[in-house]
């Protein structure tokens, strides 16, 4: 299968912090060679990704602090698990002059600001970008940020998706329903910028937010972003039947995504969306050699430096439980927590004897790898194609100037089993994820999201 109907959608998987995502090594030699706070370094990356034709960087974000471990953040601390932390919305900002097509895909709790400032950041970006940017949504839960940002305690699960889902509501009537379109004439002979009468106040008035004025940016070239979740309980996966226009699936095998898709497909059906309204992506790490033997050899020695306790921290923070307590050999068998139920059920779904043990969790989520020449990599790709899966979350344990192998060596390999695209797709981050796809979207979301109903006009 060759063209952009058969392609995979490539995201490179980091965050604002000095290691990047879990289990990335700041302190690795060639991790060291990027300085997260150097802006020069992040434009480098940038420019590497564009060249490449990747469809986007996405920034994993979390408002807290990783305290769950032996009752302590001093692991965290101490080991730069995703700590310090920048906020990438910043970051987005500051790219968006250098680049042209590549896109942002920023992840935001819903608690971290009221939705009415969250809606004109989120506009401001998409006017800067040139419509680039993706918000992955995030129900955050980590105990440390729910209190830091004002709250007695973390909601239990159910309550934060009901929580997001106003949040959500809110953010679609400001960027859907406020403006009109054609709100704006800039009419210079009757120094009129935009018609009053077009322009409304949404009038919300709900449990967890009141909202009754009018959005204070004008629309965006998408209005509302492209919508990432990465939910997988079975709040987190009605939520995104519901919201999301692209999932974040984690499994540990093609096995796994399979199963999680087919369950998404039916809840889209239920939700009066279709099938096709939802793009799957997958997260790993790649590590590339010109032989076998040679990835095996770096692999090898990524391990050789992972810290467990870095580790374990961040297993313990989303897992809800403090691994220091328990036998890390015991099977996950049916534990349930408030924090990222998902995780366990990805689990579940891989093994369904529910035989993985906490270790295997732990180091198999946050260190999966494809280990290979270009060509293997190119075969594990093409595995998880065929499973169903539109696009992969890319990571390197190594820094993000680790991606300079595989956009030199593997990029050619998988353009010319067209399964990268060559050249982008002209328009907006929307336009350019789903080309190609059974649906195809403009620059709005669709007319079957639940944010197309408080739009007020035809859909361009």
């Amino acid at each position: 299968m060759t063209g952009d109907a058969g392609r995979l959608r490539f995201c490179y998987f980091t965050s604002f912090t000095p290691a990047g995502p879990p289990g990335a090594q700041w302190n690795n030699p060639d991790g060291v060679k990027f300085n997260y706070l150097d802006v020069d370094h992040w434009i480098k990356f940038a420019a590497a990704l564009e060249a490449a034709k990747f469809d986007a960087v996405f920034f994993a974000d979390h408002s807290g602090v990783h305290d769950v471990y032996q009752g302590s953040y001093a692991t965290a601390v101490r080991e730069a698990v995703q700590f310090p932390s920048g906020d990438p919305m910043t970051l987005t900002a500051a790219l968006a002059s250098s680049t042209r097509d590549l896109g942002f895909v920023f992840s935001a709790n819903v608690i971290q600001e009221q939705p009415y400032a969250f809606a004109r950041r989120v506009s401001s970006l998409d006017h800067l970008t040139r419509g680039r940017v993706a918000w992955n949504v995030v129900t955050s839960f980590q105990r440390s940020a729910w209190q830091n940002l004002g709250f007695d305690d973390m909601a239990n699960h159910a309550d934060r998706y009901e929580r997001a889902e106003e949040f959500l509501t809110v953010v679609y009537k400001l960027l859907e329903g406020s403006w009109e379109e054609g709100a704006v004439v800039r009419d210079e002979v009757n120094a009129i910028y935009a018609d009053p009468s077009k322009v409304h106040p949404i009038e919300h008035r709900g449990k967890h937010f009141s909202v009754p004025g009018i959005h204070v940016s004008e629309p965006s070239p998408q209005r509302l972003p492209f919508l990432f979740q990465a939910g997988s309980s079975d709040s987190g996966r009605d939520f995104s039947a519901r919201n999301a226009e692209s999932i974040f699936v984690t499994a540990l095998n093609p096995a796994g995504a399979r199963k999680t898709i087919s369950d998404m497909q039916t809840r889209l059906e239920a939700s009066s969306r279709l099938s096709s309204d939802l793009l799957f992506f997958i997260g790993t790490n790649i590590i590339v050699g010109s032989t076998e033997e040679e990835a095996r050899r770096k692999s090898a020695e990524v391990d050789e430096m992972l810290s467990s306790e870095a580790l374990l921290a961040f297993g313990s923070s989303t897992m809800g439980v403090d691994l220091s307590q328990i036998d890390l050999d015991s099977p996950v068998g049916e534990f349930k927590t408030e924090a990222l139920q998902g995780q366990f059920r990805a689990i579940a779904e891989a093994a369904p004897d529910k035989s993985w043990t906490f270790r295997e969790v732990v180091k198999g989520i946050l260190t999966k790898r494809i280990a290979g020449t270009p060509e293997q990599i190119a075969d594990r790709l093409e595995e998880w194609r065929a499973a169903g899966v539109h696009g992969i979350n890319l990571g390197t344990l190594t820094g993000p100037f680790g991606i300079l192998e595989f956009t030199e060596h593997v990029v050619p390999t998988l353009q010319e089993r067209g399964l990268m695209q060559r050249e982008y797709t002209q328009g907006t981050f929307r336009e350019k994820i789903t080309a190609g796809t059974s649906n195809a979207a403009g620059r709005w979301v669709n007319d079957r999201h639940p944010a197309a109903r408080f739009r007020r006009v035809t859909k361009p």
